[in-house]
């Protein structure tokens, strides 16, 4: 890529790779201001059009993988446990060349099946058997992989906030699912899994990994925010249903932030609405008007 960029600097080249490609120091030191970097995350929205099956519960389960996500078994537990073992032999050993293979998948799919949680690397070292320290290393490699996403938490130093524990998602509700057992979707789930799919859509369409969490000491938590330099942070909340919205997670954090742009986004908004918190407007809107109005507020660099 580096030759043909050289002699040919008016071609464009579009290279395909697995995740470990950009985790490479050789690659990233390579060609130094003159690539840009697109994810491919698991299938998005616009994905689910094109393939013709736009049913969210489908797209939970078997997960946003196409051979996965149009598989004619009901669910493909043997595929997904092959995913599992190639992803170690090459994305891991061939890169990062880790020694005990059972203590690191155990941590990732103990990982996978807390998706969403807060994470204390000291509660992975026993079931795993290994240090603490190894487990902070395990996941900085399956961060840098992609294969989880690690969200710090939002704060600037005000008083009652975590401001060190992260949370940890996986990279797809489909290894979600089948880490958890799940044959079939029960009501409770689906408000987990559309917290999933809109972390994927955010982090398809705005090419942002820059996402944090916020929570304070009392247990009120933001799903996401988004930190703006210079301006005041977006927080956003995920609902399955608009009935389910609790005003109080929005009224703790407007207390700290009262500039901020708070979006309660739902599965189940065909229009815009809007709500008074904390004599704050609050918009509630579906997915696409979400993403939309975040693209606005934060043009994409191409």
């Amino acid at each position: 890529m580096k030759i043909a960029a050289d002699h040919f600097p008016h071609v464009k080249v579009i290279a395909t790779g697995s995740s470990t490609l950009g985790a490479a120091s050789q690659f990233r030191d390579t060609l130094t201001g003159r690539k840009a970097d697109l994810w491919l995350t698991p299938m998005m929205s616009a994905d689910l059009r094109d393939f013709g099956k736009v049913r969210l519960p489908h797209r939970f389960l078997l997960g946003g993988l196409p051979p996965f996500f149009l598989a004619e078994e009901t669910f493909p537990e043997k595929d997904f446990q092959e995913w599992l073992d190639s992803y170690w032999a090459k994305d891991i050993q061939e890169m990062f060349r880790l020694e005990k293979r059972y203590s690191f998948q155990r941590f990732f799919e103990m990982l996978l099946i807390q998706s969403g949680g807060l994470f204390q690397a000291l509660s992975f070292s026993g079931p795993c058997e290994v240090s603490r320290t190894t487990i902070s290393n395990y996941l900085a490699v399956l961060e840098s992989t992609y294969a989880v996403h690690v969200l710090r938490p939002f704060s600037s130093g005000k008083a009652a906030e975590i401001v060190s524990q992260p949370k940890v998602y996986g990279f797809d509700t489909g290894f979600v699912a089948y880490l958890k057992g799940w044959s079939s979707l029960r009501p409770a789930d689906y408000g987990t899994c559309w917290e999933h799919y809109v972390l994927n859509e955010l982090h398809a369409r705005l090419q942002n990994r820059s996402l944090h969490y916020w929570r304070d000491k009392a247990g009120h938590e933001i799903d996401f925010v988004l930190a703006r330099r210079g301006k005041p942070p977006v927080a956003i909340e995920c609902k399955w249903r608009f009935s389910e919205f609790e005003p109080r997670q929005f009224e703790a954090f407007l207390r700290k932030y009262p500039e901020a742009d708070c979006f309660l986004v739902c599965s189940d908004i065909d229009r815009p609405l809007t709500r008074t918190v904390a004599s704050r407007t609050i918009k509630v809107v579906n997915l696409e008007t979400l993403i939309k109005l975040l693209q606005a507020k934060n043009p994409p660099n191409h």
